[in-house]
């Protein structure tokens, strides 16, 4: 049984639970901001690139304080991948 192929499951797990709540808030955020809401009455994917980038989002401070989370959360979420990838990095160097 290889521990680091548990471990690789198990931060893969976290960090697709990291992206998700990344997700929920870029709805949330779509939902304060007017140019953002969904009027079609049809399910749409998030905006997650017009929230990243501050595009067409409303200007209050809760908002703002909403899209900062965001943020900071899909920052979280790639530099565990990037870890991740520098960990497999190294460990197919020490065992060659």
């Amino acid at each position: 049984m290889n521990p680091f192929g548990w471990l690789a499951g198990v931060w893969a797990i976290v960090m697709l639970a990291v992206f998700i709540r990344a997700i929920r808030l870029s709805y949330r955020i779509e939902a304060r901001s007017p140019d953002l809401v969904n009027r079609s009455g049809l399910p749409q994917n998030a905006m997650i690139f017009h929230t990243v980038t501050n595009s067409g989002v409303a200007r209050d401070a809760e908002t703002q304080a909403l899209r900062r989370r965001m943020n900071m959360l899909l920052l979280v979420d790639a530099a565990g991948f990037a870890l991740l990838w520098a960990i497999i990095y190294f460990w197919r160097l020490t065992e060659a």
